[in-house]
């Protein structure tokens, strides 16, 4: 844990690391909804004694949430997954699974997508060899799994733009969980440059939208050591 980011009393916190698609996604949501939060950065592969004890998988992120009732214990979520639909549950205003049945299963179906396919195929072989390796002290990215990830990229680009010729937002009219999830995946690659926008207009329109968003305004601030991001990284408009 960094020494200028030590966790503030009453106040929320998100323990997370920078390029996590998981960790990121719930910030987009927390920003969406207005919440303020601290975020306290760890390192799962040389974790602080306080995250040690906070959750001891070692997994990010971590939400802890403090109560406005005095002397209520402070709530403790893991899994991005249960830290959203906490959020949801308590923080009602600006929902972000709304809608009918029928339209709340479209978000959950498209947020898991992302969450679990287009991770297993594309966000974890670039994220783990690019980054993940590094921060390991586990030597040089494995170029072949590298570029596979970026070779299974296309056909969920593909897919966006398919979704975006018949819709406004991912699921429907309205801005979803979907949206900020298949953002917060594709912010990741973005920051390293592994998004071939120019070939997939439709998807970068509907990023352009979403990246111009309040919310993601502290994603945009963020820097890897010793890694800087792509050059367009911060333009709202590229």
């Amino acid at each position: 844990m960094s020494e200028l980011c030590r966790p503030s009393i009453n106040m929320r916190q998100l323990y997370h690391t920078i390029l996590s698609p998981f960790c990121r996604k719930v910030r987009l949501v927390l920003g969406e909804k207005k919440l303020e939060f601290q975020l306290v950065e760890e390192n799962v592969w040389k974790p602080s004694d306080r995250f040690d004890a906070l959750n001891p998988l070692r997994t990010l992120p971590v939400f802890v949430d403090h109560p406005a009732e005095e002397g209520a214990s402070p709530a403790q979520v893991t899994n991005s997954n249960a830290i959203i639909e906490y959020l949801e549950e308590v923080y009602t205003e600006r929902p972000l699974i709304g809608g009918t049945a029928i339209e709340r299963a479209e978000v959950r179906r498209l947020s898991g997508w992302f969450d679990e396919r287009f991770y297993a195929e594309v966000t974890q072989y670039v994220l783990y060899e690019k980054i993940d390796k590094r921060q390991a002290g586990l030597g040089a990215p494995d170029m072949d799994l590298v570029r596979l990830g970026l070779s299974n990229i296309a056909h969920h680009l593909e897919y966006i733009s398919l979704l975006m010729e018949e819709r406004k937002w991912l699921a429907g009219d309205q801005m979803s969980l979907a949206d900020m999830t298949a953002a917060a995946h594709l912010s990741c690659l973005d920051y390293l440059g592994d998004v071939p926008w120019v070939h997939y207009p439709y998807v970068k329109d509907w990023y352009v939208r979403i990246k111009s968003r309040p919310c993601f305004r502290s994603l945009l601030k963020d820097r890897v050591p010793g890694l800087a991001p792509t050059r367009h990284y911060t333009d709202l408009d590229f």
